[in-house]
């Protein structure tokens, strides 16, 4: 079956590298992917597999169905981009480009969904096989995606945690992916990193007072010293932060006042703070916002500071690993894939970590540094085509032998956590506090 299924990818060669750069060359940021979802639906509708579309605004779903009853196996890709201007590729209207690879896991799940549906095996598999495009993974934009909050268009900031609201999920057992990399960015670029970090997000405003900075500039606040100060007290406190908790925080001024000769009275920042763990997370942001408080005192300003749910920590599955590792070195060669250490990045992929099995490994294709103007597929064959067969073969592993292997994968799998409890963890992130410096008070 593996075989055949490998053939058939094969033989579609062009289709899917086409697939590949054409998002690549039409790249569209989060939860506005309309045009890379309808090249899914294309794709989709080639192959005469019915979906439903519009998920968590611009998601993908659609279910191949095994000739016996058995486990559901999600194969995913991420439809949306980066916001980098400067990448040659980069959309000339947006600033949009493909600077992380999702453009390689649309192609290779369509892939996947390709050999699968032209082998013809589906009646020879026990359970099903989902094939969701997921959008919204890159956590940009954030004024942005709460504005789409307020509005009751979504009520998270990210694809995965939106469609686990929305039930998408709920009829999946487990879900892989494949994030294709650089050797730049890992050595080998062919492995499973054990965890990642979880991060929370936060907008902070700082309100001043505006004067003119030449003639009377004893008559303002100036917010941007405000933030500067802030931002200074933040890595004062970095060794505080324990290293094996893998910590970072690392904020931006996203606006800076309005005129250079008016005081500046309204500064804005954003930051994540990542963590190994929700406590080592919670802890520096507590220190954050105690940096934020302290600076607005001592410049007698405002500052707002609004704390939005990011992504929790990623768990790999450790037999999904191993099913990749075997998959994975029949295409690339016996001892090309690696165990990688925790990563201090961060994905949405690990809030569907805690509560089902769920692998996220690495594979490579790729040049250039990840998130940089110099990343590509420079190797179409192990970029677009090498993830599709390693989707396709996974899935046949689980879910042949009347899903033996997947059957396995569930018995030993304890979640973190349930729906219910996921949901309300991360609704209680949300909070907005307001804290006038001058008066030290916080409301």
């Amino acid at each position: 079956m593996k075989r055949s299924v490998c053939q058939a990818v094969d033989a579609r060669r062009d289709r899917i590298v086409g697939l590949g750069e054409a998002i690549m060359d039409h790249a569209e940021l989060g939860f506005k992917e309309f045009r890379t979802a309808d090249r899914v639906q294309d794709v989709l509708t080639e192959v005469r597999l019915p979906f439903d579309a519009g998920l968590a605004i611009t998601g993908v779903k659609a279910v191949l169905r095994g000739g016996k009853p058995g486990p559901t196996v999600a194969l995913m890709g991420e439809l949306d981009a980066l916001l980098l201007p400067e990448h040659p590729r980069a959309n000339p209207n947006t600033g949009a480009a493909h600077a992380c690879g999702h453009n390689a896991q649309i192609a290779g799940l369509m892939g996947a969904a390709l050999g699968l549906c032209d082998s013809g095996i589906a009646p020879q598999l026990s359970g099903n096989i989902v094939f969701l495009a997921v959008p919204a993974e890159e956590y940009v934009e954030i004024g942005y995606r709460i504005g789409l909050v307020q509005a009751g268009r979504t009520s998270f900031l990210t694809g995965k945690q939106e469609l686990i609201r929305l039930g998408c999920f709920d009829d999946i057992d487990m879900a892989i992916m494949i994030h294709s990399i650089s050797p730049e960015f890992l050595e080998g670029a062919i492995g499973v990193p054990v965890s990642s970090n979880g991060f929370l997000a936060k907008n902070v405003r700082f309100t001043g007072r505006a004067a003119h900075a030449g003639a009377a500039p004893e008559q303002g606040v100036n917010a941007m010293y405000a933030a500067t100060l802030a931002l200074q007290a933040v890595n004062a406190q970095r060794e505080t932060f324990r290293d094996e908790d893998c910590v970072r925080v690392h904020p931006i001024i996203t606006k800076g006042g309005d005129l250079v000769n008016v005081i500046p009275a309204d500064v804005c920042l954003e930051t994540y703070i990542r963590a190994k763990s929700p406590a080592a997370m919670l802890d520096a942001a507590q220190k954050f916002d105690r940096a934020m408080y302290g600076a607005a005192v001592a410049m007698g300003c405002e500052v707002e500071v609004a704390t939005v749910p990011g992504n929790l920590p990623l768990r790999n599955d450790p037999r999904l690993a191993e099913l990749f590792r075997d998959n994975a070195e029949t295409l690339f060669g016996p001892g090309t894939c690696r165990e990688y250490p925790h990563s201090g990045g961060s994905t949405d992929a690990g809030d569907l970590s805690q509560l089902m099995p769920l692998l996220h490994p690495m594979m490579s294709g790729a040049s250039g540094a990840v998130h940089s103007v110099d990343w590509h597929i420079s190797d179409t064959e192990a970029g677009y085509l090498s993830p599709a067969k390693t989707l396709a073969m996974m899935a046949i592993d689980l879910l042949s032998d009347d899903a033996q292997r997947a059957r396995e994968v569930l018995s030993h799998h304890r979640p973190v956590m349930s729906k219910h409890e996921y949901l309300e963890q991360q609704n209680a992130v949300f909070r907005t506090q307001h804290f006038d410096g001058a008066r030290m008070s916080l409301r």
